[in-house]
């Protein structure tokens, strides 16, 4: 049996998920790292950003480009005004208590499940990809718009980057995450840093919620499977590291590509299990995370 085309196969859908999940876990990341908080309705800003694609297709008339491109701008900022509000009204309330944002994040979870539940219903809509076109490999067609998932999860990778290493903005967000304290003392705003840190990661769930759309349903339970290989994703590389998001994300996702078609996605999923284990046993900070003294 010729493993080539499988391999290449493997390789392309590993790629797909991986790009999926970076921009998931990055968001993930970004809000401890910065926050400290441990955002549990993190999956529901991604099925937020997939339902509000589905609106906007319907609402849209025209070519399905128009409302995809539509969602990409509109669904991110709706969620991400959403989250800054979930901050100000929740979040800063308790003062970002590790364990007060979690049983409260975990209520926001059910709140924004049951809302999308009563107001689009239980059923899983499709959206119609914005454009059609299969690249011809020597074995088999491979959907072009799954390439450009990955192409655009470049670019937003390297926008957030740019945004963190190289504006004020990210200035502003290292040094609240360094000392929360000093920083507020030199005048830096940490309210607004925390809302708009909050906000920036809650549309990057919704970002990926969009592209992702596409290839399956929208539905309102949908955020379960993105918010924990996103904890999976963020344990293995290490709490608040980009870095080590970024390359826990494309390993896992190339590992459960490769696994999904090659053998089954149960056994996908062990391996994901087995590897957040082995993290926690070896290295508790995460494979790029530094050790706490």
């Amino acid at each position: 049996m010729d493993i080539a085309p499988y391999l290449l196969l493997a390789t392309l859908e590993g790629l797909v998920q991986a790009s999926v999940l970076t921009l998931t876990a990055l968001g993930l990341s970004v809000v401890f790292g910065t926050m400290r908080v441990v955002n549990v309705a993190h999956g529901e800003f991604f099925m937020l950003g997939a339902v509000g694609a589905w609106v906007c297709a319907m609402l849209m008339p025209g070519p399905p480009w128009l409302g995809f491109v539509t969602a990409l701008i509109v669904a991110p900022a709706i969620v991400g005004l959403l989250a800054a509000a979930a901050d100000w009204a929740i979040l800063k309330r308790i003062d970002y208590d590790p364990e007060a944002t979690i049983i409260s994040t975990i209520g926001l979870m059910y709140i924004i499940q049951q809302v999308v539940l009563m107001t689009f219903g239980p059923n899983a809509q499709a959206v119609d990809a914005p454009f059609y076109y299969t690249i011809r490999f020597p074995w088999f067609g491979y959907s072009s718009y799954k390439l450009f998932i990955v192409v655009a999860a470049i670019v937003l990778v390297f926008a957030l980057w740019r945004l963190m290493k190289g504006s004020r903005v990210g200035l502003l967000m290292r040094a609240t995450q360094y000392d929360k304290d000093t920083a507020q003392n030199f005048g830096i705003p940490v309210d607004r840093v925390y809302s708009g840190v909050f906000a920036v990661g809650a549309m990057m769930a919704a970002i990926a919620g969009v592209l992702v759309v596409p290839n399956q349903q929208a539905h309102y339970l949908m955020g379960h499977d993105p918010l924990l290989l996103s904890f999976v994703v963020v344990i293995v590389g290490g709490l608040g590291s980009i870095p080590g998001t970024i390359a826990a994300a494309v390993l896992i996702g190339l590992s459960d590509g490769l696994l999904s078609v090659f053998f089954t996605p149960t056994l996908a999923k062990i391996a994901s299990t087995l590897l957040v284990a082995l993290v926690l046993v070896f290295k508790p900070e995460g494979l790029f995370g530094k050790a706490t003294r």
